[in-house]
């Protein structure tokens, strides 16, 4: 009789997480696979994170504007408006009757012939800015000396910290400002060069510095003309002191709407820096920084 053993294949010692397969091959099963996804996952996530950090690159918050500049430069919007607005309140004892007073300081024209007179009596009737000649003297003398020693801080703190090197307009600030302007109209395709103040708002800041200066002289030359009489002759007497002092105002009315417009025209960003002192600038706007200066710029 032909005993018949069964051999069968024992395969509890095989590996629960390999199969054999041909040439002797181990082909992966389920276990090998979650393992592979989980890699392939983890391999992902790190991949996410970089991606993440390369959309943020795009930009990078810059220091602008320091405390100190923020500061003076909020304490003097009030109070320019409350010396202008004292300072129409005394021009209307002057311009209330037309043709009054001989020295004409306070209008547009040549000889006896009137172009335009400041202010109309309209205007005076339509903001009741009439009869009030001691409210205005009174602020406007009061006020001036907060404006002036905000102004001399300022000054001083420009020079002490060597913030006047943005400031003061180069011997290629003329052609550049004209360039600024060219662009803001449209008509320039160059881009700008990258800088904390181009070359239109130094000749516009370092203006206004200067008006600041004269309006605190001549200011003082009609405040005390006799104690002052050296500044007063200086100017050309007391109604030319009056006449520069009246169209330095309106020049910082001027002034003010286009630097308002501009505000306005540059956007959150500029504003937002005068408030919180930094910036949002993009990567590529610094390395044209950093490549036309020839130097890596420094960290804030």
């Amino acid at each position: 009789m032909n005993e018949r053993n069964d051999i069968r294949p024992d395969n509890s010692s095989s590996s629960p997480s390999e199969k054999s397969g041909p040439l002797g091959e181990h082909l992966p099963i389920e276990a090998d696979v979650l393992a592979l996804s989980a890699q392939e996952e983890e391999s992902n996530a790190n991949r996410e994170p970089d991606l993440a950090v390369r959309k943020q690159a795009k930009v990078r918050v810059e220091y602008k504007h320091s405390l100190a500049t923020r500061w003076m430069h909020w304490i003097n919007f009030p109070l320019l408006f409350v010396m202008i607005y004292s300072g129409i309140l005394i021009y209307w004892a002057d311009s209330q009757h037309e043709g009054l007073n001989a020295h004409h300081v306070y209008r547009v024209g040549i000889g006896d012939w009137t172009l335009f007179r400041f202010f109309p009596r309209w205007f005076y009737n339509s903001f009741h800015l009439k009869y009030q000649l001691a409210q205005g003297l009174a602020y406007h003398f009061f006020f001036m000396w907060f404006f002036d020693l905000n102004g001399i801080a300022y000054v001083l703190y420009t020079f002490l910290s060597g913030e006047w090197r943005n400031l003061i307009p180069t011997r290629h600030s003329f052609a550049g400002a004209f360039h600024v302007v060219l662009h803001d109209l449209g008509l320039g395709t160059r881009p700008l060069p990258q800088q904390k103040f181009n070359d239109a708002q130094r000749i516009a800041y370092a203006g206004v510095v200067l008006m600041g200066m004269g309006s605190l002289l001549t200011g003082l030359a009609i405040y005390k003309p006799t104690q002052l009489h050296i500044v007063t002759g200086l100017l050309g007497g007391y109604e030319m002191a009056r006449w520069f002092h009246f169209w330095l105002t309106l020049s910082y009315v001027v002034f003010f709407l286009v630097h308002v417009a501009q505000v306005i025209r540059a956007g959150w960003n500029d504003f937002r820096a005068m408030l919180i002192g930094y910036q949002v600038v993009p990567v590529e706007s610094v390395k044209q920084e950093e490549v036309s200066n020839g130097q890596d710029t420094p960290g804030r």
